[in-house]
């Protein structure tokens, strides 16, 4: 790097200079940037100013350091990238969908009821969807003073991030996490803090002031499957109120078709709870209901209104409608029971072969730790199934893979369990 691309004194013009150069692409992704005794001794500074520049940077998410490779530009974040490709002809367990058949189907003399599609003068949120998740709610055990609606987890979830978290803050995650909060924090410069996670959910971390926002998967955690118990979710909500400053998100993704109701729980100053219609619904239904504290969620909504403004009303019309028919028809508690008894099957079958899977939860997915992901991969691809690799939803956590059960019977169950643990137990090759 030659001196004229830094002009500073000191560590905040550093940052400054450098954050520049890499928003306007003077710095390319992957680009390595000088020693920190080199750029020191090019600019007149002390090496420590440099290091505390870089440390700012790389918490930012601008930079990243691999030791004796020094510091590079970071990558832009991307979720597709963190995830693996599933070659033709595997059957899929990787991509995490939904069961299709378990879904409500779409009625087309709704539809037709439906009339003209209303003009710019309809905005808002419909009541119709707003009724159905109040007494969602009131199920629940949550406050409903104040509600909105979104287009799906991510966006309610970015949103909310973007008015209470600075880039450059920290924010409570599990680990491993979902691949597309990552990328989402990534996207906004905000170092996230890995929470390890056991059968019980996350871990109950240490009180940090410095902490803006924690993040939680109340059920059907993704990866793990593991849910949040009644001592663990209120050991979170007792942290929060000792410090009221921080953002306390609940995502509720599992809702209508979780094994158990959540318990009543002491709600912090800033709280939010998303319920995204996705895995009951539908995925391509891009609606979720959020409830909150109220400075919270009418700040979110003000925001929405100055850049897509409102959910598409058809949308969410259709969802509240789905929604009830679903419980009338009891589709979700068919849903409910069918992946219920998928996860039972594999986890069973597994644990009749002496595997025992660390943490069995509910929901799509089951976290199985391996020694080698990469390979585990291979002799299960080799055996038809595509599972996902542990690595895009990993912080600090061991390896391990991902199974997701949409497209698993619970008769291949037992095959599966076999072809995995002969794929672990499977005999190193020697070569000669």
């Amino acid at each position: 790097m030659n001196t004229y691309y830094i002009k500073a004194s000191n560590a905040v013009e550093i940052i400054v200079s450098l954050e520049e150069q890499i928003r306007l692409g003077v710095l390319k992704p992957g680009e390595s940037l000088p020693a920190i005794r080199e750029l020191a001794q090019q600019i007149g500074v002390s090496p420590n100013t440099v290091a505390t520049a870089y440390a700012k940077l790389r918490d930012a998410g601008l930079v990243v350091s691999d030791g004796r490779r020094g510091t590079t530009v970071a990558l832009p974040p991307s979720h597709g990238d963190m995830l693996t490709e599933l070659p033709a002809g595997l059957i899929d367990l990787a991509s995490g969908n939904v069961d299709g058949n378990l879904l409500p189907p779409l009625n087309a003399a709704w539809l037709a009821k439906q009339g003209s599609l209303t003009g710019y003068d309809a905005s808002g949120d419909a009541s119709c969807l707003l009724d159905v998740a109040r007494r969602w709610l009131i199920k629940e055990q949550l406050p409903f003073a104040e509600m909105g609606v979104f287009s799906g987890t991510l966006e309610a979830i970015a949103i909310a991030l973007r008015l209470r978290v600075t880039p450059g803050a920290r924010v409570w995650v599990e680990d491993p996490c979902w691949p597309p909060l990552l990328a989402l924090l990534a996207s906004l410069r905000i170092k996230p803090v890995p929470l390890p996670m056991d059968a019980h959910g996350c871990l109950v971390p240490e009180p940090d002031k410095q902490v803006m926002a924690m993040i939680l998967t109340l059920r059907a955690h993704n990866p793990t499957g593991a849910t949040l118990s009644e001592e663990r979710l209120n050991a979170m909500a007792a942290l929060m109120q000792q410090q009221p400053h921080t953002l306390f998100i609940l995502d509720g993704y599992w809702g209508p078709i979780a094994d158990q109701p959540l318990p009543k729980l002491n709600l912090p100053a800033n709280w939010l709870y998303i319920l995204s219609v996705s895995k009951f619904l539908g995925p391509d239904l891009r609606v979720a209901v959020v409830s909150g504290s109220a400075a919270i969620v009418a700040d979110m909504r003000r925001q929405q209104s100055l850049g897509p403004r409102w959910v598409s009303l058809l949308l969410q019309k259709l969802a509240a409608h789905l929604w009830l028919e679903s419980e009338q028809n009891k589709v979700l508690s068919y849903a409910q029971q069918s992946y219920a008894a998928r996860r039972a099957a594999l986890v069973h079958s597994l644990a009749d072969l002496g595997l025992d899977i660390p943490i069995t939860g509910e929901g799509l997915h089951v976290w199985l730790p391996v020694a080698d992901e990469a390979s585990t991969l291979q002799a299960l691809a080799a055996k038809g199934w595509g599972v996902q690799a542990g690595h895009p939803f990993r912080l600090q956590s061991p390896p391990a893979i991902r199974i997701s059960l949409g497209n698993l019977t619970v008769e291949e169950a037992s095959v599966l369990a076999r072809d995995i643990v002969s794929s672990l137990h499977r005999p190193k090759r020697s070569w000669i």
